[in-house]
C-alpha cells in the first residue's frame, strides 16, 4: 500500500510553503528591467575586448581600444533606449 498524496499544508511552523503574495507578480513586471544594464555593460566589455585584441596586433594602444569602449557605449545605449521604449509602450 503507497501512502496517499497529502495536500500542501503548514510547514512545522504553522506557514504554508507559498511565496509572498504579490512577490511573483511585482518579479514578472521589473524582470525586463533587471538585465538592461548587464547588456549594456557586456557591449562595453565586449568591444573593449575586441580593440584591446586589435591593438596588441597593430601596436596602436590605445586607439582601438579606446574606439571600441565608444562604439560599445553609443551601441550599448542605443539598445538601451530601444529596449526602455518597447517596455514602456508595452505597459
Amino acid at each position: 500500500m503507497s501512502p496517499e498524496p497529502t495536500s500542501p499544508g503548514p510547514n512545522d511552523s504553522g506557514h504554508r510553503d507559498e511565496p509572498v503574495p504579490g512577490v511573483a507578480n511585482a518579479l514578472r513586471e521589473v524582470a525586463p528591467y533587471l538585465t538592461l544594464g548587464i547588456q549594456l555593460a557586456a557591449a562595453v566589455i565586449v568591444f573593449f575586448l575586441i580593440g584591446w585584441w586589435l591593438d596588441t596586433r597593430q601596436g596602436t594602444s590605445p586607439l582601438f581600444m579606446l574606439v571600441g569602449i565608444l562604439i560599445g557605449f553609443v551601441g550599448g545605449m542605443i539598445k538601451f533606449l530601444k529596449s526602455i521604449s518597447e517596455l514602456i509602450k508595452k505597459n
